[in-house]
């Protein structure tokens, strides 16, 4: 495979001489359309006007007079009245004049061997050393017709400014050339760069920083490819950070469960104790399956590709029915509950959605000590519908604020020490919300309790 830079250098070279080509073609059809009879009907002209010297002129020795014409660039040639032919200046590289055009011109007509040469450009027409490439007209001279053709000393006109001009576009095309070498170099280095650092990508290298420092194109693709390094990295360090934690959360349970069996293995065990064990056990059961559960619906969720199924449904009696189902527990822990829920309609996932309720108000319920109070609200705005819960539970720190929203994250302080959790439903919580266009707000305090605010836009 070739290689940009070559290609690029491949692709200079042939939009050069494709343009040449194009101009070559351009200029040879504007020649024949329009500068071919110009140019021919002008050295008529002269021919003519040289005739008419000549037959005005008295005495004239009309060979120096046409060895001094092919001395200031023309190329001529005199047939006598006996049919000889008498050649002035530089010789012609063919002479192929036919002879009809001869007797032509001696009967008075004129010759435009320049219009009415044959040739496929303008460089063979107007350039063609052929004796038929002239002009011819009659003259008389000592009372006996003669007849003359010539045509430009294309090498004498040739002078030394149209070598410089010559020459400068030959340096143009050079220095050109060279110019876009640099800049091929140039514009390749940073894509250079970056397949080298897409290499290390794919080989899972996620660090150091790009050497490229563009204004351009290039050097926004490489902000961008050096974000999405940044971001991958990230992701990589999140990556094995969640397989250790699930692998820590799985095996905690596993092996209490399997602890517990062994112990229940001895037939001498009491049977209160042997009751305690079986209750951790399915505790612990239960615990897996909570978190499998999440981790199925967290892995739906991230790779969530068609569109959430949405649908119109009554939001106000889906969050009275979550509450219904944790009543048991408020009764238990001697909760107070208020509820201020409007009748709700909104397009939405209800299935995701359910799992923010539940989620929030099993948060609520947990953290929350005996006797306190939790307060739900459910109001529909003019372009949101507004979800607030706010409990006087334990609160929480800055530092777990900041971090409710990582996977496997639980706060490590004394006054949950014995509340179990998967560390995976405020994880939920927040992508539900955010698949739905929607955002969150909490405020916190230990020892005050914690509010928890979600809004879901109208769509």
């Amino acid at each position: 495979m070739k290689s940009l830079y070559g290609k690029f250098l491949v692709m200079t070279v042939g939009i050069m001489l494709t343009s040449a080509l194009v101009a070559f073609l351009s200029v040879n059809t504007y020649y024949h359309r329009y500068l071919k009879e110009q140019n021919d009907l002008k050295n008529v002209a002269v021919a003519e006007e040289i005739a008419s010297f000549i037959e005005a002129t008295d005495g004239l020795d009309f060979h120096a007079y046409f060895e001094m014409l092919a001395r200031t660039g023309y190329k001529l040639f005199v047939i006598q009245p006996d049919g000889s032919s008498l050649f002035y200046g530089e010789a012609f590289r063919e002479n192929n004049l036919a002879a009809d055009a001869i007797q032509r011109v001696r009967t008075g007509q004129v010759y435009h061997g320049m219009r009415d040469l044959q040739a496929e450009t303008f460089v063979t027409g107007y350039f063609s050393n052929e004796s038929a490439n002239t002009v011819g007209v009659p003259f008389t001279y000592v009372g006996e017709t003669y007849a003359l053709f010539l045509r430009p000393d294309i090498k004498m006109l040739f002078t030394e400014i149209h070598y410089l001009l010559g020459g400068m576009v030959i340096v143009m095309a050079i220095i050109s050339l060279l110019a876009m070498l640099v800049v091929a170099r140039k514009l390749i280095e940073p894509i250079v760069v970056l397949t080298r650092a897409t290499k290390k990508v794919g080989e899972e290298q996620f660090v150091g920083e790009l050497s490229i420092d563009r204004r351009d194109e290039i050097g926004q693709l490489a902000k961008s490819f050096q974000q999405m390094i940044d971001r991958l990295s990230e992701n990589n360090r999140i990556r094995k950070a969640f397989i250790s934690d699930v692998s820590h959360d799985f095996q905690s349970p596993l092996l209490n469960i399997k602890g517990y069996a062994d112990l229940l293995s001895d037939e001498e065990l009491p049977t209160e104790e042997r009751k305690h064990y079986a209750e951790i056990i399915k505790a612990e059961t239960e615990r897996l399956s909570t978190l499998t559960k999440q981790l199925l619906l967290l892995t739906s969720l991230d790779q969530l590709v068609s569109p959430l199924q949405k649908k119109v449904f009554r939001v106000d009696q889906q969050v009275k029915e979550t509450v219904r189902k944790y009543q048991w527990l408020l009764q238990e822990k001697e909760l107070s509950l208020m509820l201020e829920i409007d009748e709700v309609m909104y397009e939405g996932d209800p299935a995701f959605l359910e799992k923010v309720w539940e989620n929030l108000v099993s948060n609520a319920l947990k953290y929350t000590p005996d006797g306190g109070t939790i307060d739900i609200q459910l109001t529909e705005q003019a372009d949101a519908v507004c979800f607030t819960i706010e409990d006087s539970g334990l609160g929480m720190s800055e530092e777990t604020r900041q971090r409710m929203f990582d996977r496997f994250y639980r706060a490590d302080h004394s006054r949950t020490r014995e509340i179990e959790g998967t560390g995976l439903g405020l994880s939920i919580v927040e992508q539900v919300v955010r698949l739905h266009g929607g955002r969150i707000e909490v405020t916190s305090e230990l020892g005050i309790g914690t509010t928890f605010i979600i809004q879901l836009p109208k769509l």
